[in-house]
């Protein structure tokens, strides 16, 4: 019997947290939906943290984006400037589907990655190749993107290995003219 009454209040348990769980359709239509083409087309610059699954920070950074279209494709080409002065590098290829849906790769991305957005919200699921220390490890990326206003985004991506969320990464990205630069960003 004790064995049911565990089953029974672990399913519960897995239940609620599914229940939890934000789904795109939670955001309904706005006036001016996030339109993440116009957005991400010329110079973007974003500011994050990287916390580890007890919140502590582990890395700050700041990326330059540079984004360019030519009808429904285009290319982020971004550039992390790390705290600790790494930096690192990372071309997005995007495509819009005609049904208002995103494809990307990139070069530490494995296969495709997938975006769709409702409202003034944005959600970009892919698996990315994490570079730790000397190993390289596959790590699985949920990243929303909400769009504040015309000049501005917040980012929370939630980052999983083996189903067990491992990390958090939060940007905020500002368009706002004129276009700063990490130049300044020091640890």
């Amino acid at each position: 019997m004790k064995f049911f009454v565990m089953r029974f209040v672990l399913l519960i348990s897995c239940l609620s947290l599914l229940s939890c769980t934000t789904q795109l359709n939670d955001y309904q239509a706005v006036d001016k939906p996030f339109d993440v083409k116009a957005y991400f087309s010329g110079r973007v610059i974003a500011w994050g943290i990287v916390q580890d699954y007890t919140n502590h920070v582990q890395r700050r950074f700041c990326v330059e984006i540079d984004g360019s279209w030519q009808g429904n494709e285009g290319l982020l080409a971004e550039t992390f400037y790390f705290a600790d002065g790494e930096v690192t590098y990372r071309n997005w290829a995007l495509i819009k589907q005609t049904n208002g849906d995103y494809q990307g790769t990139a070069e530490d991305v494995i296969g495709q990655a997938i975006g769709r957005h409702q409202g003034f919200a944005f959600q970009f699921e892919y698996q990315l190749l994490l570079q730790l220390d000397d190993d390289v490890i596959e790590v699985t990326m949920d990243d929303w993107m909400y769009q504040l206003d015309q000049y501005r985004v917040m980012n929370k991506t939630a980052m999983y290995k083996l189903g067990v969320q491992i990390a958090e990464v939060t940007l905020f990205f500002d368009k706002q003219q004129p276009v700063k630069n990490c130049g300044t960003f020091q640890s």
